[in-house]
């Protein structure tokens, strides 16, 4: 019913020590991800409210050597005008742009994208997003052009190019067995228009504050 969300939302990102530093010094420093596996499309990626996953991800990719120290930079963020994919209406679109994806790549004798399992995951949890990615991809080029067609041509656009893109997904297998619930759930924000991230800031951990009980004597 409310496509655009105006609350403010504590997300946090996974990166490099170095990658931290550069943009609390410098915010306007924003890197675009475009690997073509993203889950959500292209665009910054946070874990929303989630600092632990954060960081576990980065520690996990320096464990593969692709950083040299993990670390996890806080952003705040305005989702602004967002594709939820936690909202019906949303996955319904996505459908009907993966139909229409998928009868161009049959005209053009192409193979679809597919999501695959890296070969080591024993959960089978599809990281490599390629057909997801795709997709979302599509859905927001077909936006963006009819948005530009209109303008060009009438001047004016009731289309609207989506600010984020938002999603929760289960992963990691079941947290205990018998389950339901799984170790490594989480909701992912991808932001594509950088107005969206309203400031960066260097998570502190919270500590007990309450002063040590006064001990009495009888």
């Amino acid at each position: 019913m409310y496509d655009v969300k105006p609350n403010l939302i504590i997300g946090f990102h996974g990166c490099d020590a170095d990658v931290c530093k550069a943009l609390l010094n410098n915010p306007d420093q924003i890197k675009i991800s475009k690997r073509p596996y993203d889950w959500l499309g292209h665009g910054m990626y946070f874990w929303e409210n989630n600092y632990d996953r954060a960081f576990q991800w980065a520690y996990d990719k320096q464990q593969r050597g692709a950083i040299k120290k993990p670390a996890v930079i806080g952003g705040l963020l305005q989702p602004g005008y967002c594709c939820d994919f936690t909202e019906t209406k949303y996955i319904a679109m996505l459908s009907s742009y993966h139909n229409v994806m998928a009868r161009r790549y049959k005209l053009s004798g192409e193979k679809l994208p597919e999501n695959k399992d890296l070969p080591h995951d024993k959960y089978k949890d599809r990281i490599l997003r390629e057909l997801d990615c795709a997709t979302i991809e599509f859905m927001h080029m077909r936006i963006f052009k009819r948005a530009r067609l209109d303008i060009l041509q009438k001047g004016f656009t009731k289309e609207k190019p989506f600010d984020s893109t938002r999603g929760v997904f289960t992963e990691g297998g079941p947290a205990f067995e018998g389950a339901g619930l799984f170790a490594k759930s989480h909701i992912q924000l991808c932001i594509r228009n950088p107005n969206c991230i309203k400031g960066f800031f260097l998570p502190r951990r919270e500590i007990d504050f309450r002063p040590p009980p006064t001990l009495t004597y009888s």
